[in-house]
């Protein structure tokens, strides 16, 4: 376990680019975030029904220095009080994540300050220390985002195993797939969520998948072409299609498999603390669902806000502070590694 008794405050500039959002942050000591400044895409690649990695890295550029500043003047601070620099290197797209890398580079050259390279999974895991102050491994987590589903050990800090993946479709990425094809458009994910109010989730038996050599792995490829299989079943039948009770009957197929997988884990590993993270985690439906079969076993269980479960510098920072008392510390040559593995 990382000691963590140090009357020095360690201060640490956050960088986040990894995919369509710049952002930047202060965070002290990992739980404190004095600042988490997001500049968001999302509409400028809604007119293109999904992200633009060659628009969204030209951004990257135009904002970075400026979140930069506002972070560091929310927090009232200046390079000079920073300790290092915590900035995500992987994986997403190539050409954002070396926006950030690059910029985290110069400055820790140009002023002598560590550099930290995180993985954008460990920092949306512990996007939870943020605002639960109890929180301490071990516990498990599942991370659910447009481009990751994993469900994880949390051993100690820095410490992952993985018990399970996606074999496919993220889950967030089914949801956008899926919001598209029945014309809600992008992103998909809030857009299902709010719809599905207006819906009823056993409209429509979707099948819930299981994968026979992982009894942790998920996959969602099958789910979404079910979906597509009854709109256009519903089309050549001339029937109208209820965009609410397909929504909905959706979003409870993808919450029914992650709770059951979580559940499976939670028993067989004996964990008495669960926490959720990414994107997805904020979506109301499955925090209800996991909130209340983590009450039925005696578990306790966490989710960051949502401003917290999309990408974001604070969750970096956090991160990055039990990287930097670990003593991990990364040289000029830090790349971009849009594959990077959690663990690796």
């Amino acid at each position: 376990m990382i000691n963590q008794n140090t009357e020095k405050e360690i201060k640490i500039l956050a960088i986040e680019s990894s995919c369509d959002e710049t952002a930047a942050a202060v965070v002290v000591n990992g739980r404190d975030v004095r600042s988490n400044v997001i500049s968001s895409q999302i509409d400028l690649h809604t007119l293109y029904g999904g992200v633009v990695p060659e628009i969204a890295s030209r951004k990257h550029i135009e904002k970075i220095n400026q979140v930069i500043e506002e972070a560091l003047s929310k927090a009232e601070m200046t390079l000079d009080d920073i300790d290092a620099i915590a900035v995500t290197y992987g994986p997403g797209l190539v050409g954002a994540l070396l926006v950030g890398v690059a910029e985290a580079k110069a400055i820790s050259f140009a002023r002598n300050i560590p550099l930290i390279g995180v993985h954008h999974i460990e920092g949306h895991i512990s996007a939870n220390y943020i605002e639960n102050k109890d929180l301490e491994p071990p516990f498990l987590c599942l991370v659910v985002s447009g481009g990751h589903t994993h469900l994880v050990r949390v051993a100690d800090y820095g410490k992952y195993e993985i018990l399970g993946r996606t074999r496919d479709d993220a889950a967030g990425e089914a949801f956008d797939k899926v919001a598209r094809a029945i014309g809600l458009g992008y992103p998909g994910g809030p857009k299902i969520e709010k719809i599905s109010h207006e819906g009823n989730p056993d409209a429509i038996a979707f099948p819930r998948a299981k994968v026979g050599d992982g009894v942790y792995d998920f996959s969602f490829s099958g789910l979404k072409s079910a979906v597509l299989n009854y709109l256009n079943g519903c089309k050549m039948k001339d029937i109208e299609i209820n965009q609410a009770d397909v929504a909905a009957s959706f979003q409870k197929s993808v919450t029914d498999v992650l709770v059951e997988h979580a559940m499976h884990a939670i028993d067989e590993y004996q964990m008495d603390k669960f926490a959720i993270a990414g994107g997805v985690a904020s979506n109301a439906t499955l925090r209800k669902a996991m909130e209340e079969a983590c009450a039925k076993k005696g578990v306790k269980f966490y989710h960051p806000s949502p401003i917290l479960c999309t990408d974001n510098a604070a969750m970096i920072g956090a991160a990055g502070y039990y990287d930097y008392l670990a003593g991990k510390r990364a040289g000029l040559d830090l790349n971009a590694v849009p594959n990077l593995k959690l663990g690796e």
